[in-house]
């Protein structure tokens, strides 16, 4: 007497009707509140190469343009 041939369509509808009720009223999609802000990345340290110091030998009376030479 209660053998039914059941359907998997009918339970899904009611299952879903809610969903569908608060979709109708507001809006879709469903208005959600912004992500959080990520933080920002740590920067990088870049390694300063220094120059190396070049040691000219000063003549008394020249300049420094010949002493380059």
């Amino acid at each position: 007497m209660l053998k039914q041939k059941l359907n998997w369509k009918r339970p899904l509808f009611y299952a879903l009707l809610p969903i569908f009720f608060v979709m109708a009223f507001l809006g879709f999609p469903l208005p959600v509140g912004p992500l959080p802000a990520t933080k920002p990345a740590q920067e990088q340290a870049v390694v300063v190469k220094k120059k190396k110091k070049r040691f000219t030998l000063l003549v008394p009376g020249a300049s420094q343009d010949e002493t380059e030479d």
